[in-house]
C-alpha cells in the first residue's frame, strides 16, 4: 500500500471517529408531454455520529501499546478533548469555504 493510499485511509477513519455531517439529495421527476422534469428536489443534512470502532482501529494504527479499554480516566478524557478538537477544527475549515 502505498503513502497516499495510507493517507486517504487515515483521513477517512478520522472523519468516521469523530463524526461528521452528510447531505443527501432526494428528487423527484414528473413525465408531461414526453419531457421529464424536476418536480421537487429535497436536500436534508444528517449527523453521523462520531464511532468508537474507528477510534480504536486510529490508535491501533497509530502504534498506541494500549489497549482503548485499558486506559485511564485521565486518558479517555484527554483523548475525548482531541478528537473534539479536530472536529470543531473540521467545522471551522467548512465554514471558511
Amino acid at each position: 500500500m502505498n503513502s497516499k493510499t495510507k493517507k486517504e485511509i487515515t483521513q477517512a477513519l478520522i472523519k468516521k471517529a469523530v463524526g461528521f455531517d452528510s447531505q443527501e439529495t432526494v428528487e423527484e421527476f414528473v413525465e408531461t408531454e414526453g419531457e421529464v422534469r424536476l418536480l421537487k428536489r429535497k436536500v436534508t443534512t444528517k449527523a453521523v455520529p462520531p464511532d468508537v470502532s474507528a477510534v480504536k482501529l486510529l490508535l491501533d494504527l497509530e502504534g498506541e501499546e494500549k489497549e482503548i479499554f485499558q486506559l485511564s480516566d485521565e486518558e479517555l478524557e484527554a483523548e475525548r478533548k482531541r478528537l473534539l478538537k479536530i472536529l470543531e477544527d473540521k467545522k471551522g475549515d467548512k465554514g471558511k469555504m
